[in-house]
């Protein structure tokens, strides 16, 4: 007991010895006011701009969105403004778009105006049921084909609850029940495409959570023999908390070291990490993300925890990581429009293994959720390709999580590793970038 009281003291005096070079880390995050201004300026834009063309591409001229106060569609989600949490009662969004005199109507069949964007039509006054007035909002419109969020194989886009849909096809009349249509395709590419404003914000959300995860690999939270693997999953958490942001799963923080066997993928993949006491000598591993006006990031980087004799990461844990860089040009080099996430997986496996790689990537879109919508190039456990997501076609102005690892075998400490690598990176018009650049070399950490 005397001893971890000890430690526990030394971790205390370390951080209080660092808070002013903590300091030095300047974070450009808004305040709470003008957070929900950039949110409504985003929404706004979406509206306009972009919702009209997606609705074109999927011919679809009305889209129903039906949520429940607390049962929110992840859709409908991100079309709420900053000053609603949630939705109200029994909100229903109607979008009617007018190809021919190119206008985009957006009504909520509600109570209450939501937010500046979509207008309230409807006068519960004159009619009582909210069904009766949304037939006659879509028989005055007459739609050619009324999309629905329902969709089999992705979860984001099949947001219409069951007792939703029942009222709503028990208080449309044939001629209008007969125009409902899945808006999968519609859905999906909303959530998916990223415009002109979100990408500036995004550059600078993954430079946050670039800068953060710098803090928690560096001398001043690292005590190697006391500080632990835990002790920097919390200081994540708690560093996001203090910033007033938000994380979307919970950090994870591992370590690889010369005298311990590599762990299988379904050790690594499917397990709590274990709590490890960090030495000099070990290479550390994060996966960590964060929340902030609407977008999410994820990120894994690597670090490592110079010896005493050492002044810079050993070269063959250098070339290691080479390798991953690699793997993660040889991914973005296939990424194709219009090519499906299980032909780029296909193609970029293959290369990889020519190449005397041994890869294994599960890339994954990125942006309105952290699992988000869009094509899946991979999973940990469906290098094979993965059915009907995976089929998907790579879209433009769409964001994705470069995941992905490579084994290495170590010669000098006679057993392989895993390079995991993770950065947000966005596919334009037919060309990738990263959205705020990429780790190219292991972070040394030099302690005391």
């Amino acid at each position: 007991m005397r001893y971890k009281i000890i430690a526990l003291l030394i971790i205390c005096f370390s951080l209080s010895c660092n808070q002013k070079e903590e300091e030095k880390t300047v974070y450009s995050i808004l305040k709470e006011k003008d957070r929900a201004i950039l949110k409504d300026k985003i929404l706004e834009d979406r509206f306009t701009n972009l919702l009209p063309e997606l609705m074109d591409k999927a011919n679809i001229d009305m889209w129903l969105l039906i949520s429940r106060e607390y049962n929110e569609d992840p859709i409908l989600k991100t079309m709420l403004p900053a000053t609603w949490l949630n939705a109200r009662r029994r909100t229903i969004i109607v979008f009617y778009r007018n190809k021919e005199k190119n206008t985009l109507e957006r009504l909520a069949v509600a109570r209450y105006d939501i937010g500046k964007s979509i207008q309230s039509a409807w006068d519960k006054e004159n009619e009582p049921n909210q069904w009766k007035a949304l037939a006659e909002i879509i028989k005055e419109r007459n739609p050619q084909k009324i999309g629905i969020n329902t969709s089999t194989h992705f979860a984001l886009a099949d947001g219409l609850v069951k007792t939703d849909y029942d009222e709503l096809t028990e208080n449309l009349p044939e001629e209008l029940s007969s125009k409902l249509v899945s808006a999968e395709k519609l859905g999906i590419a909303w959530i998916e495409t990223r415009t002109e404003i979100e990408l500036q914000l995004f550059r600078d959300l993954v430079k946050i959570t670039h800068n953060i995860i710098d803090e928690a690999f560096s001398d001043k939270t690292i005590i190697p023999g006391l500080t632990t693997t835990e002790d920097l999953v919390w200081f994540l958490r708690q560093k996001v908390t203090d910033l007033g942001l938000e994380t979307w799963f919970h950090p994870t923080i591992d370590v690889q070291r010369n005298n311990e066997a590599l762990k299988s993928h379904i050790e690594s993949f499917s397990k709590s990490k274990e709590e490890q006491i960090i030495q000099k000598g070990d290479l550390l591993h994060c996966d960590f993300g964060i929340t902030y006006i609407g977008l999410n990031t994820d990120c894994q980087q690597h670090a490592y925890v110079l010896k005493d004799d050492e002044t810079d990461v050993p070269d063959f844990l250098k070339d290691a990581f080479q390798k991953g860089n690699r793997v993660q040009d040889i991914l973005t080099s296939n990424m194709k429009s219009g090519f499906t996430g299980n032909e780029i997986l296909a193609a970029s496996l293959s290369q990889g293994k020519n190449e005397g790689l041994r890869p294994s990537i599960y890339t994954h879109p990125l942006g309105k959720y952290g699992h988000s919508a869009g094509t899946t190039i991979g999973m940990w456990d469906s290098q094979n390709g993965v059915p009907f997501n995976g089929d998907y076609p790579l879209q433009k102005n769409t964001a994705y999580a470069i995941e992905l690892n490579t084994t290495v075998f170590i010669k000098e400490w006679n057993k392989d590793i895993r390079i995991m690598l993770e950065e947000a990176g966005f596919f334009g018009d037919d060309t990738f970038e990263y959205v705020n650049e990429r780790q190219t070399a292991i972070k040394p950490i030099k302690t005391h």
